[in-house]
Formats: C-alpha cells, structure tokens, sequence
C-alpha cells in the first residue's frame, strides 16, 4: 500500500530502481550546508543487481524478481549500517500513457488560496473516459499541474493572491496499467518495504539529471534502458509529455548475440568493449575475437570485423530513435521540447550514440547524469544511474503532484457517492 513519501527510522530516504538489465537500490540521508539553502541527499549506501525476472519493465516472474529486489536492498543496507521502511519506486512497465487534462474550478470572486488550489489539482485524478466513467484497468500515477488560468487569462505560473470567478488549471495525467503496477508492488512488499510512490522512469531520470535553465526553454529527456525507452518533454519548467518505446540496450545485446552467434554475455561484453553507434571505414580494418557459442570453455572463438558488430548495432539503435522521432511527432510535443536532447540510461554510454541521437532526431545532443546528489562513487555516477538518483530527489521532497484523494483512493473508487462528495465541497 502506497502511503506517501515520508524518512524512513533514522532519517533516511530509499530509491529503488527496478530495470529490466539491473536493480539498483540507493539510501541517503538528508544534509543542508547552511539553514537557507536546499536540502541536498548524501549516499550512504548502495546495493545492485543482475535483473531476474522483468522483462520490458514489468515484472514476469514474481518470485525471481523478489529475490534481485531483497539481494539489492539488503546490500545496500549493509553499506549504509541501517535498516529500511519504504522506498521509492521507478516504472517503466505497464505501457505507461500522458495527456493534457484542463479542470475547472469556481472561486466566486474571492482571492485564490491554498485550498482552491488543492480542490483543482484534486480533481485532477477524476480519469474519465468516453462512458464518463474512470477508465478500468489504469491506475492513476501521476497527476501534475502545468500551467493556471483564471477566467481564461492563461499563462499564470501562480496564481494565489489573485481574484477571480473561475480557477482553471491543466493538468498532465500520467497512468499505467493497473495489473504491471500491482505485480511490482507485491514484489517489493514481500520484501516487508513499503513503496513511498511510483514515479515513471522518465520523470525520475529528468529530476535526476536535467539543470532549471534545460526545463524552462524546452529539452527531450530519452532515457535508454535494458528493455524500454522512455520519454519526458519539460517546457516552461514542467513535464508536459511522457511515453514508452519498447526497445532498449537488452535488445541490442540479443541481435549481437543472435548475429555473430556468441552467448548473451559475451555478446555485451563486445557491444561495451568494441561497439560503436556508426560505422566507419576503419572498422573493415579492425579484427575482434568473437567466442562461438557452446564452445566457451575449448577457448575456440573466431575473428570477424568490427564493422560486422557495428553493422549490427547501429540499425536497432536507429530503430529506437526513429520510434523516439515518430512519438514526439505524432503527439505534437517535438517543437516544444526545442532543439535540446538529453540521453541517459545505461545503454546511452555506448560510443558514438550522442552523434546518431543527433543525426536522426535533428537535435542537439548530451549525455545525463546524476546532479544534485552527494557521496554517490565514481562508478556509480554516470548517466546508468540518473533514474536511481532522481528517485532520491523525489523522495526527499515532499512532492504535490499526486493529491491526496488520489493516495487514499484507487481509481475505480471515484463512483456515485464520490462524485456527490466532490459536488458538495466544490459548492457549499
């Protein structure tokens, strides 16, 4: 049961990020240098695991998946010393899906207050579909205001202190499919953990690795995992847009294994070694030992090109920005985000992908990686673990974009007594 981020004993906060290549679990402890600045989180421990059991980001095996998640937050309790309540969760599964809601709210003249602003933003977890009913089978993960207008005067970053008849907010709605949602979370609580929140992989790695100035003229966040890409347009310092391409570095990994005929961790020990995004000419020239399958332990392996390996994975990686381009075109959020690309994600350390990046999406291109947090290790700090240190952020500050009536309550519950209740309070 989702119970809202809050410290865990000892004044501790807890990121777990739950990927289809690896499970990697971080714990801080909150630190502030002087009185008047932010609070920042120092790592105290990490603890990471080969995925089992997740595929695509959903969970396909409870029982694998239960066992990498328990390894990985045990590890990293023993580095910290501590022991942990609650955790912060990534997701990247459950076909997680964006849009613009706009809702209304009447003021009736008066100056706008804090709580005008939580009856707007609380009925922005009312899903409706076409029937008028909340959409059955999603689960509301995210429901975040982007932009207020007071009657019709749009563009106001702020509107408490101003007057008006009518307060109107968009709000970006984020939801997955319940049953994926569900699978995840029952891992994580047989591991006895309570989950703070879910926060989507994408959201988690711009918090983690995008700068103020990025959010508020337009950027493209992609960040590439083992089974998923995700996507996250932020302008005007707001997420406005976020999907979920499902190809990512594992299916790279499968088409070098499957090309050169080599097992899968030979096959991603050459893609990291000897790979490259774009092929060139030198690449005829260079020769790579290439082990055959089934034959690992007689040491038989033979040589081929390297070109032969590029060749291979340069067209799956224009097949994910392709799908990337064609997202962002079709949901009208590609010139919004501006001409700025921010990758991350494990399989964005590949050499040469910032140039293809560039090249397909017409963009400019750099590589992410965890900012704002402390104590995190040399090799722990590239953009692989943007996600997992954007979790951090989320769970340290105390966040509005999900309302509390969306905490108590799962979709499905928003029936006929539900809406006479919200009736009553927006009239009386």
């Amino acid at each position: 049961m989702r119970k809202g981020p809050k410290k865990n004993r000892g004044g501790l906060y807890a990121a777990l990020d739950v990927g289809s290549s690896k499970i990697c679990c971080m714990i801080a402890r909150e630190e502030r240098e002087a009185q008047s600045e932010a609070p920042v989180a120092r790592v105290i421990g990490i603890g990471q695991q080969v995925s089992r059991g997740v595929k695509a980001g959903a969970v396909v095996d409870m029982e694998a998946a239960e066992i990498a998640i328990l390894n990985a937050v045990h590890a990293a309790e023993q580095m910290a010393g501590e022991t942990l309540d609650q955790v912060v969760v990534n997701l990247s599964g459950g076909f997680p899906a964006s849009r613009i809601v706009p809702v209304e709210v009447n003021i009736d003249g008066h100056e706008v207050t804090n709580e005008d602003l939580r009856r707007a933003r609380g009925r922005g977890h009312q899903i409706e579909g076409v029937s008028g009913q909340p959409e059955k089978g999603r689960q509301l993960i995210h429901s975040i205001p982007t932009s207020y207008s007071i009657d019709g005067s749009r563009g106001i970053r702020d509107p408490r202190g101003m007057y008006g008849e009518r307060l109107g907010v968009n709000m970006h709605i984020i939801t997955a499919a319940t049953g994926p949602v569900r699978n995840l979370g029952t891992c994580i609580q047989r591991c006895h953990l309570d989950i703070g929140r879910f926060v989507v992989s994408s959201l988690a790695a711009s918090r983690g690795s995008l700068v103020e100035d990025e959010k508020e003229l337009g950027v493209t966040l992609i960040d590439m995992g083992g089974g998923t890409t995700s996507i996250c347009v932020f302008f005007e310092g707001s997420p406005l847009f976020t999907d979920v391409v499902p190809v990512g570095g594992q299916h790279v990994t499968n088409d070098i294994a499957r090309g050169l005929s080599t097992n899968l961790n030979h096959a991603e020990r050459l893609k990291a070694l000897h790979g490259h995004a774009i092929v060139s000419h030198a690449d005829e020239h260079d020769l790579i030992d290439v082990p055959l399958m089934g034959e690992e332990d007689s040491g038989h392996s033979h040589q081929v090109p390297r070109s032969l390996l590029v060749g291979v994975i340069q067209p799956r990686l224009e097949e994910v920005f392709e799908l990337v381009r064609s997202r962002l075109e079709a949901s009208g959020f590609d010139k919004i985000g501006g001409r700025r690309v921010v990758l991350t994600g494990g399989a964005s350390q590949l050499s040469g992908i910032r140039e293809l990046a560039s090249l397909i999406l017409d963009k400019q291109v750099r590589i992410g990686k965890p900012i704002q947090i402390k104590g995190l290790p040399e090799a722990t700090s590239g953009p692989a673990y943007a996600t997992c240190s954007g979790l951090l952020g989320y769970a340290l500050m105390a966040e509005t974009d999900v309302p509390p009536e969306a905490r108590r309550q799962p979709l499905e519950a928003a029936g006929l007594v539900g809406r006479i209740g919200h009736w009553l309070r927006e009239h009386f």
